[in-house]
């Protein structure tokens, strides 16, 4: 006997459903053996940008260990926690996971680092920002399909990409840009993966953190949300230590967060009598913890804040980031012949600052560092 086919969830009012879509800026035939948003999401997991992703890092340079968590893994990461949230709450899961994939892939090489050095470097030409770099990515940057340039996502995919924006910059894009503009929220779908994000940074930091033996089990007890669930795991496990204790005390971590966030989240529909999409984008925020989980959370980031990314070996380490950043943007900006071909020629439309954010911007951790040497040390070619 055949298996079963597995059950179809029917939306909530309040989902994004494809047949509303205002769709893609390039008209295309439909696919013909799965939705739009999943073409989406295949599209970003096939795109150049999102396999850089292996060699682009968070907190730890990615020569540093191959246990660590990169960008790419991390998204995988958040796409897992946003769909299983967007399925129980009964949204578009196929969106969810596409934003989820998306969302890092206008990231620097050198995580946070990378991008603050060359939001630098951009002050005077427009700035730099991962956000609008990931949407430059799938609109214009990824060269994949001979009728348009960019991978020509769907209207929401693209939107959910977007989670930031200043009202100058909103009014250059359009429709895209008006939420900004008229401060509305975007899908719920979208406010998923933020939260998804923060969520999945969060404990995972955690972990590699304690992998990296710059902070201790002993410093993270006295952060009430670790130390009330490595009591818990201490107690069903007396004799467990080490790396098991761990991912035991993470693993509790996480889901007492996406617990809660389920909670706080339909509480929040329900009180603001939410029926359909116009109610979400009206609405205040309706993806959220509680209170309680918010205090919580705030006190493991100020912790990580403190005893990790300003640890003073993670410190060195940007340090180090930052000034390769600033050496590569400074020796493109004196002499444009140095830049690859390619980048000379979209320099000539945009501008040779924003072609060298392009050029960086795409680096990967390892690729940034072996430019550096080609163009500064000596003997290197």
């Amino acid at each position: 006997m055949p298996p079963s086919k597995p059950a179809v969830t029917e939306l909530a009012s309040y989902a994004v459903i494809e047949a509303a879509s205002p769709g893609r800026v390039h008209d295309e035939p439909r696919p013909k053996a799965r939705g739009e948003f999943q073409r989406d999401r295949d599209r970003i997991v096939h795109s150049t940008a999102f396999r850089r992703l292996e060699y682009k890092t968070q907190v730890f340079v990615n020569h540093e260990g191959d246990l660590f968590r990169t960008r790419l893994t991390h998204s995988i990461e958040v796409a897992q926690i946003a769909r299983s949230l967007a399925r129980t709450l009964k949204l578009n899961d196929d969106l969810t996971e596409a934003i989820a994939l998306a969302h890092d892939l206008g990231h620097t090489p050198f995580g946070h680092a990378g991008q603050d050095a060359l939001n630098e470097c951009m002050a005077e030409h427009g700035g730099f920002e991962h956000n609008l770099q990931s949407l430059r990515i799938v609109d214009r940057l990824e060269e994949r399909y001979g009728a348009f340039n960019g991978l020509n996502l769907m209207f929401e995919t693209r939107a959910g990409i977007l989670k930031h924006c200043a009202p100058a910059k909103a009014r250059e894009l359009g429709e895209l840009g008006q939420r900004f503009i008229h401060d509305r929220r975007p899908s719920l779908e979208a406010q998923i993966c933020n939260l998804a994000d923060e969520i999945a940074y969060n404990n995972h930091d955690v972990d590699d953190g304690l992998r990296s033996g710059l902070i201790t089990v002993e410093q993270l007890e006295g952060v009430s949300l670790f130390a009330r669930h490595v009591r818990a795991a201490r107690e069903e496990f007396p004799r467990l230590s080490g790396r098991r204790l761990i991912h035991e005390t993470v693993r509790r971590m996480i889901d007492a967060q996406v617990t809660d966030l389920l909670s706080e989240t339909m509480r929040r529909i329900e009180t603001q009598a939410v029926e359909s999409l116009a109610d979400v984008e009206r609405a205040p925020s309706l993806v959220g913890f509680s209170s309680e989980m918010q205090t919580e959370n705030w006190a493991l980031k100020t912790f990580l804040r403190g005893e990790l990314y300003r640890h003073y070996q993670v410190v060195r380490m940007t340090s180090k980031a930052r000034r390769v950043i600033r050496d590569l943007f400074e020796a493109f900006q004196s002499d444009v012949r140095l830049l690859p071909p390619q980048y000379q020629s979209s320099g000539e439309n945009e501008g040779i600052p924003r072609a060298i954010a392009d050029y960086i911007a795409g680096m990967t951790d390892r690729y940034a560092v072996k430019e550096h040497r080609r163009l500064f040390a000596v003997g290197e070619f």
